[in-house]
């Protein structure tokens, strides 16, 4: 879970996965999105696939990323899990 809280930390990293929720993209459309170099780039979606954030597949010369939704599914069940129940008075 470390890694997930790291990787949600930046904002870079949060601007990629806001992008990726409108659908699978290349590394270098994901880059000209941003004002910053392609490696700074790869560093990032390296971080965001350590945390499971995304998946990454290649198509040719391409690599591909998605966004993993079911790690959001449980990053909310434990969230949702660290709510104090209800106690009877």
């Amino acid at each position: 879970m470390e890694s997930l809280f790291k990787a949600l930390a930046d904002p870079t990293r949060r601007r990629i996965l806001e992008l990726l929720k409108n659908g699978s993209m290349t590394a270098g459309d994901i880059a000209d999105a941003f004002d910053i170099g392609k490696p700074s780039i790869s560093h990032h979606l390296n971080i965001l696939k350590a945390a499971d954030l995304v998946q990454s597949e290649r198509d040719g010369q391409n690599i591909v990323y998605t966004l993993n939704t079911s790690v959001f599914q449980e990053l909310v069940a434990w969230v949702y899990g660290l709510k104090k129940e209800d106690k009877p008075e």
